[in-house]
């Protein structure tokens, strides 16, 4: 898989947003609605400021999180209150949401039946941790190892701060979506990503389980 690179990650976010924004306008063109789940932590925030002043149809748009860490949104470690905050604003504002959180014990069969009118899902934006887990898939997951069609996958208690449970889409949710963007800053997040492809086990290295027509980008 090559890795398209950038001189500046200033002109990857530009990038990122434009293409994003494209892939939305033409689902809407074409289905009358498009999908876009989005991921948490330090790098989609950029992106996120940028995009949401895309010239499109929002209010034909919904966005949910790839994954959510199993808190209320009044948590600091809300992806949803990230997404919020910074997607859900300027002409993004009228778009739909559709939080992962639902305050109850992390059964899947009610969100998936809320998520499965949406697929495939249109955009998928991942990032990936140095230990090569990407959404809330994390090195010896079974559902790695296992294919299955579900949508939605419950991880008890994945060994990161904050130790709290995560819901996150399945691989097989992920790689059904027509259009899927990996999101890489820094010569760690490169190597990690290159130890990953040497490891050929998406056990051990996740990314390696949504890597189908995966466009990988990258900026130091």
């Amino acid at each position: 898989m090559s890795v398209q690179e950038f001189a500046s990650r200033e002109g990857l976010i530009d990038y990122l947003a434009d293409s994003m924004a494209d892939d939305l306008r033409a689902a809407i063109t074409l289905d009358g609605a498009a999908t876009l789940a989005v991921p948490g932590g330090s790098t989609p925030g950029p992106v996120f400021d940028r995009l949401s002043g895309a010239g499109l149809d929002w209010s034909k748009v919904t966005i949910l999180p790839g994954d959510e860490r199993w808190v209320p949104e009044t948590s600091e470690h809300s992806n949803a209150a990230q997404i919020r905050a910074r997607l859900l604003r300027g002409k993004a504002m009228t778009a739909q949401f559709l939080p992962l959180y639902d305050g109850g014990d992390g059964s899947v069969g009610a969100l998936s039946a809320r998520l499965e009118p949406l697929l495939p899902l249109t955009v998928v934006f991942l990032g990936m941790g140095g230990d090569m887990h990407t959404a809330s898939l994390f090195p010896g997951d079974k559902v790695l190892g296992t294919p299955t069609g579900a949508i939605l996958h419950y991880v008890p208690v994945p060994g990161l701060d904050p130790r709290v449970p995560r819901m996150t889409l399945t691989p097989a949710a992920i790689n059904g979506a027509k259009r899927k963007y990996l999101v890489l800053f820094g010569d760690d997040k490169l190597a990690a990503y290159k130890r990953a492809l040497s490891a050929e086990d998406p056990v051990q290295a996740p990314i390696l389980a949504v890597s189908r027509n995966l466009n990988v980008l990258w900026a130091e």
